[in-house]
């Protein structure tokens, strides 16, 4: 909770306060190098030459300086062994707190004219402290200080790895990342390399700012707090101009400082009868702050008080050196150049706050307009109920589908998970249509196992109830459609009435699916104007192909890397159907004896295509007989076409490429299988590869920030490397991973990656199996077996379950695993809430 609390207040105060943080640090940066800029503009004005005979005294040069501005000297800045011009400030007019400022030469007391840029600096310095606002500017650049300390005190602690001690961790970025992930590492990292310095610079800043805090330091720092002079603002007060002896005032100065007097600042009074202020350098003093201070009479020269900055414990030190900590000069050049580049970096945290900031809203946006939304309901007729229980979001897609069609003809819906449908709801229903699908061989899937065990095993009367069911599926499990056909059987055997027989699909027949459209036409009265639209195939071309586990015994594993579709985004979880083609190889084998050229041309809807390119879209049978004897648009009339294969994103479309991790499948002769061999051996790297996204809504991220448990093995790893990718670039790094291979030498996919995240902290726990790495086999249900007590606390903090990988044996231990530890009821229940879902095959 105390995590989450800070994060919002880090990221509304990034937002509000982070544009005037920017402001300060653009002029900070800007007025640290003001003397060495001004002089460089300036050189006939603020450079001197020195002469042997040494600068005048004090009293030779106001004589002078008063006699040609015809005004009492009020401040005197001189350096005695250098080429830098002398500053004089004359008595400011009432009411005014600062008087006119001259530059002139401290060897003959001639004045050298105005420096230009003086104002610019000036009005950049007024920005700085107070944005130009006077008091209620002090009051907003103190309060965003103070917002300053907040950002390196709550960004240390929000980003705090588990690996404290590996300092690649706290102060590298990798220049890999792209997008979300790449600007939180520059917000992250940037901000580490910084922290020290924001720190230092806030913490003296906001001597500026506060009284009570400049006081707060006095008391804290100063080896005299009741005598340390403090900071008076306003005019200064109203009496008769003080006399000035300067003769005396400059002995005093000299017997103080010596001869190593480096430079010295006369302060005169305001009024008559208070004490002269001189401030003096030594030639060797630390820094250019390092100030002693001797308060004398400006009449006589007798010194009431003198302060040695040598003498001085070390927090007195520092006290006096608050501007040149402030500005870095207290550690030299090189402390000066650190803090004006870490000042300049100011907006860097500005502006990539926004960009995090906007694209966690787009996200959320995405997230309310995932689901189609369909117009209100005007009508008061009983609403039909569609139930949809969906394992990839096919289900959930056609369910809303289904929904539109019916609110074309004027008929209100009710569009709900069958997870959240009661038994008191189907037997108030007229109408119910089920869009289900089976998943596994025979199963419910996920989010609908709780319906089945809690409507589908009750006696109900459903008499009054009109239904109809789209089954999903695929053939080639045993119980093709077991769940619907389950559904059916129970629904007739409570009395409800089919609307028409049960719609069955074969992985997404778009001939069922038209039949399913009709039916629902003739319901309604309203026939479908087109078949449901479905996402176009887009080309994308194969950029790079990766072999992830050279020298294991088992099948390669690649990772592909795809150019992403033009203008398509994706969120993690999601899949892709990619559309395979049959290699030169297989086409030539199949060609051969049939009598025919690949060069020779055939239509398909309407375009020429080659022979070969043709067959490269069909199913080759190996039976051919039946084919002996046609030409050539025949035969490819004759040949299904390939059917599309799915796969699990492994990226996230910040990273700019689509990237997949696919594990060569290998027939008993040896050969490659289809959509496997295409993407990893047959298609050569620039080619291009048909295919489309499909969003996978049971398998996406929490919508509210919670711990995640990750489980997967082989290429399972793809999904979960994507939600894993989502959760780090949202800064979010309560992750664990529990991965399984054959060995960890040749297996261990992504190692660096995973190693990387786990370095940083990104990842908070990673179990790995690698089941041939000793004489019994160890597995990913085994480490979560020996985590128990892990899990339940993970669980008992919210924490949600991601499986991704092989349903026979990782998935299903895995399952037994769950029933083991927390109990049937327990895993059911993180069903139905959403907190255990599988993306498996």
């Amino acid at each position: 909770m105390l995590k989450k609390t800070l994060f919002q207040l880090h990221w509304f105060f990034g937002i509000t306060a982070g544009l005037v943080l920017a402001l300060m640090g653009i002029t900070g940066a800007a007025v640290s190098f003001q003397d060495e800029i001004l002089r460089a503009l300036n050189p006939s004005v603020l450079s001197v030459a020195k002469r042997d005979a040494g600068v005048l005294p004090p009293a030779e040069l106001v004589r002078k300086l008063e006699a040609s501005e015809g005004k009492h000297v009020s401040m005197l800045w001189v350096e005695t062994d250098s080429g830098t011009a002398a500053r004089v400030f004359f008595t400011p007019p009432p009411g005014e707190r600062r008087g006119q400022m001259r530059y002139f030469d401290p060897y003959t007391g001639d004045y050298m004219g105005d420096a230009v840029g003086q104002d610019v600096f000036g009005f950049l310095l007024q920005l700085h402290r107070f944005l130009a606002m006077g008091d209620t500017g002090r009051q907003i650049t103190g309060a965003c200080t103070l917002i300053l300390l907040f950002f390196c005190l709550s960004g240390l602690y929000l980003r705090w790895p588990r690996q404290v001690a590996n300092w690649r961790v706290w102060l590298t970025l990798d220049w890999r990342k792209k997008g979300r992930s790449f600007n939180w590492d520059l917000h992250s990292v940037f901000g580490t390399w910084c922290l020290l310095f924001y720190l230092l610079a806030a913490l003296t800043g906001l001597s500026w700012s506060y009284e009570w805090y400049n006081q707060g330091l006095n008391k804290l720092l100063s080896d005299a707090p009741q005598n340390e002079r403090m900071r008076k603002r306003g005019p200064p007060p109203a009496g008769p101009t003080p006399e000035a002896n300067y003769a005396a005032i400059w002995s005093s100065i000299y017997s103080s400082a010596g001869p190593d007097l480096s430079a010295y600042n006369i302060r005169m009074p305001a009024v008559a009868g208070q004490p002269a202020t001189v401030f003096y350098l030594l030639k060797n003093s630390p820094h250019d702050r390092a100030l002693n201070q001797i308060n004398l009479d400006p009449a006589t020269g007798a010194v009431k008080s003198h302060e040695r900055y040598a003498s001085k414990s070390l927090k007195a030190q520092l006290l006096t050196s608050l501007y040149a900590l402030h500005t870095g000069s207290y550690f030299g050049l090189v402390g000066r150049i650190i803090l004006t580049i870490s000042a300049l970096c100011m907006p860097l945290f500005f502006i990539t706050g926004w960009l995090l900031y906007l694209d966690r809203r787009r996200k959320k946006r995405q997230v309310r307009d995932a689901r189609e939304r369909l117009s209100a309901n005007h009508s008061h007729a009983p609403a039909w109920l569609i139930g949809f229980a969906s394992q990839s979001g096919f289900a959930e897609q056609l369910a809303w589908q289904t929904a539109g069609q019916l609110q074309a003809a004027g008929l209100p819906v009710n569009v709900q998970p069958l997870g959240s449908v009661s038994q008191d709801q189907l037997r108030q229903s007229e109408n119910v249509l089920f869009v289900v699908s089976t998943f596994g061989d025979g199963e419910a899937p996920d989010s609908a196992r709780g319906f089945e065990r809690s409507v589908l095993g009750q006696d109900l009367s459903l008499k009054g109830l009109n239904y109809s069911v789209l089954a999903l599926g695929d053939r080639q499990y045993q119980h093709f459609c077991g769940f619907a056909r389950r559904l059916h059987f129970w629904l007739t055997n409570q009395g409800g009435t089919p609307l028409f027989a049960p719609v069955e699909v074969d992985s997404g027949d778009t001939h069922a699916l038209q039949h399913w459209q009709q039916q629902l036409g003739q319901l309604t009265g309203h026939a479908p104007t087109a078949a449901w639209p479905s996402a176009q195939y887009e080309n994308c071309s194969l950029k790079q192909r990766t072999l992830l586990n050279p020298g294991s015994v088992g099948s390669a594993v690649y990772l592909l890397e795809l150019s992403v579709p033009s203008g398509q985004r994706w969120t993690a979880g999601d899949l892709v159907e990619i559309l395979p083609r049959n290699g030169s190889r297989a086409i030539a084998q199949f060609l051969a004896g049939l009598g025919l050229a690949g060069s020779e041309s055939v239509l398909i809807d309407g375009l020429a295509h080659t022979l070969d390119q043709a067959l490269a879209t069909r199913q080759l049978p190996d039976n051919r007989a039946h084919l002996v004897g046609l030409h050539a648009q025949a035969l490819v009339n004759a040949l299904a076409p390939l059917g599309m294969r799915e796969y699990s994103i492994a990226s996230i479309p910040s990273d700019g490429v689509l990237e997949l991790i696919v594990r060569q499948e290998r027939h008993p002769d040896g050969t490659l299988g289809l959509g496997s061999g295409w993407l990893t051996e047959h298609a050569a790297l620039g080619s291009s590869i048909s295919l489309r996204l499909r969003r996978n809504s049971g398998f996406h991220l929490p919508d509210a920030p919670a711990p995640l448990i990750l489980l997967g093995n082989g290429t399972g790893l793809a999904g979960l490397r994507s939600l894993l990718k989502a959760r780090i670039a949202d800064g979010q790094q309560r992750n664990w991973l529990l991965f399984g291979e054959r060995t960890i030498a040749h297996d261990y996919l992504c190692q660096d990656e995973l190693q990387g995240w786990l370095a940083s902290g990104d990842l908070a726990l990673l179990d790995l199996a690698f089941s041939r790495d000793q004489e019994e086999k160890i597995y990913v249900q085994d480490r979560l077996r020996e985590s128990a007590d892990v899990l339940r606390r993970w669980l008992t903090d919210g924490a949600a379950i991601y499986v991704c990988g092989s349903l026979q044996g990782m998935a299903a231990g895995v399952d037994q695993v769950l029933h083991e530890v927390l109990g049937s009821e327990a895993v059911e229940r993180l069903i139905e809430q959403g907190r255990y879902r599988r993306d498996v095959y």
